[in-house]
């Protein structure tokens, strides 16, 4: 082999992180090697038992050391995830802000589920505890940088776990920074980074780790699965989601119309619970699509560091041609592009995919099966209330879904669907104390809320005769 094709051979040392909208560099982080991996791991294990003994509150109070620091940089971290992944900044700042704010909050829910609960009957007193599991790897997705390592990373540190993150390639400096932030005030060895891709995330899952929490594609996943098993280690995954919609006739077309403009295309749809999919009864579906076009239409594309930005680029090339792969099929299929990016216009230059509505799709078409993950709203035509159920329930995926009409009607719909969590006349999101949970592939396991804290630990049950 030529010492030219031993240099195209060899792993980057680095990765540099062009901004989505400009192409200009906006950072490089070094990519951990392979062969260092297994040694972070066991600094991770070394440092467990100590952090473990700290106890619940202890650790709490250590990990809420971190908050001033997390508030004080929290714009520094949106503008990073606005230049590196393309969100809107002032959504970038917001998630953020979010994230960092609601932090002491979280960290109280957290405790309050892993506390000892006991349970009585009248021969046997049980205590459940939740221990520690040991090592976590936490791997995390780019289009919410901040927020998702709040989410998984906390809930393991608190539960008495070391845990190795690595955050996206995609939007690793955002994520690299909350980390630092984090470490700042923690023990070492308890908190550490690595960086790399899929390589790299393929050597944490296969070493010496305990849990594996990711979110992700539903393919990374069953990839991770495959890793994870020959150590039949614990896995928290969340894999993506291809979310309905539907629309009733008796349903607030304005505000439906609303709720499917922002869901499908917020972030560039690059969010896991964007509405994907969407079924409109027959008797409204002219008023509705309308309703939808013109809501597109007065959306406002561009930079996300500017400030009338509303949707931002793709945050890949890569992220761009599978959405358009999946557009250019639909409409050789016979769907038809009312407003978007396959209207007739020059196509968007860069990264950019104007937001895009379709009419005349069907289920046999890939944009109907497959995850999109971009400004596209899919619109289908529905004869009744329980076609709508059964084209929406007609997917391998369950993360969220959503139905608009009259509370009860809506209601009795919403209870026969088949997702994780459901939104009627509103988004998927619960109330304090929800978990964020998917049905069928697109998840295993599940984070926050109660039950979702306490998959970070082991539940162990001790009782005695009373």
């Amino acid at each position: 082999m030529t010492p030219q094709n031993m240099a195209a051979q060899s792993p980057p040392s680095s990765l540099t992180i062009r901004n989505p909208a400009t192409g200009s560099v906006v950072g490089t982080v070094a990519v951990t090697p392979v062969a260092e991996i297994d040694a972070v791991v066991a600094r991770a294990r070394a440092a467990q038992p100590a952090w473990a003994a700290l106890g619940l509150d202890a650790r709490a109070a250590c990990v809420k050391g971190a908050i001033a620091t997390l508030k004080a940089r929290a714009g520094e971290m949106g503008a990073l995830a606005c230049a590196e992944m393309g969100k809107p900044l002032k959504e970038a700042i917001g998630e953020a802000g979010y994230a960092n704010d609601s932090l002491g909050q979280e960290i109280d829910e957290i405790v309050a589920a892993l506390r000892v609960e006991l349970l009585e009957d009248e021969k046997t007193s049980t205590r459940l505890l939740f221990d520690p599991l040991g090592v976590a790897a936490v791997i995390t997705p780019w289009n919410f940088p901040i927020l998702m390592p709040t989410q998984s990373v906390i809930p393991a540190l608190i539960a008495g776990n070391t845990v190795v993150f690595k955050p996206s390639e995609v939007s690793p400096l955002s994520g690299d920074l909350w980390a630092r932030c984090m470490i700042e005030v923690l023990p070492p060895g308890v908190l550490q980074i690595i960086h790399g891709d899929g390589v790299q995330g393929s050597a944490l899952v296969r070493s010496a780790v305990d849990l594996v929490v990711f979110t992700g594609s539903r393919a990374t996943g069953a990839a991770i699965m495959r890793d994870a098993s020959a150590g039949l280690k614990r896995l928290l995954l969340e894999l993506g989601g291809k979310d309905p919609l539907i629309v009733l006739e008796d349903a607030d077309i304005k505000a439906a119309a609303q709720f499917a403009v922002r869901n499908s295309f917020r972030n560039a749809g690059q969010v896991c619970v964007s509405t994907e999919r969407i079924y409109v009864a027959d008797k409204v579906a002219d008023a509705f699509v309308q309703a939808v076009v013109d809501g597109a239409r007065a959306l406002t594309q561009g930079d996300g560091a500017c400030e009338t930005t509303q949707i931002g680029p793709m945050a890949s090339a890569r992220q761009k041609k599978i959405v358009m792969d999946q557009l250019r099929s639909a409409i050789a299929d016979g769907a038809k592009c009312v407003v978007g990016e396959c209207d007739g216009a020059n196509p968007s230059e860069g990264n950019f995919i104007r937001p895009t509505v379709l009419t005349g799709v069907t289920h046999a078409m890939s944009i109907m099966r497959d995850e999109t993950f971009g400004p596209v709203a899919s619109i289908m035509r529905v004869s009744s209330d329980a076609e709508a159920v059964a084209l929406a329930n007609d997917s391998p995926y369950g993360l969220g879904a959503a139905v608009y009409g009259s509370q009860a009607r809506a209601t009795r719909v919403a209870d026969q669907l088949t997702a994780g969590m459901v939104g009627i006349n509103q988004g998927c999101g619960g109330a304090t104390g929800s978990p964020w949970v998917g049905a069928r592939q697109s998840g295993l396991g599940f984070h926050s809320g109660k039950y979702g804290h306490r998959q970070f630990a082991q539940v162990r049950s001790v009782s005695r005769a009373k």
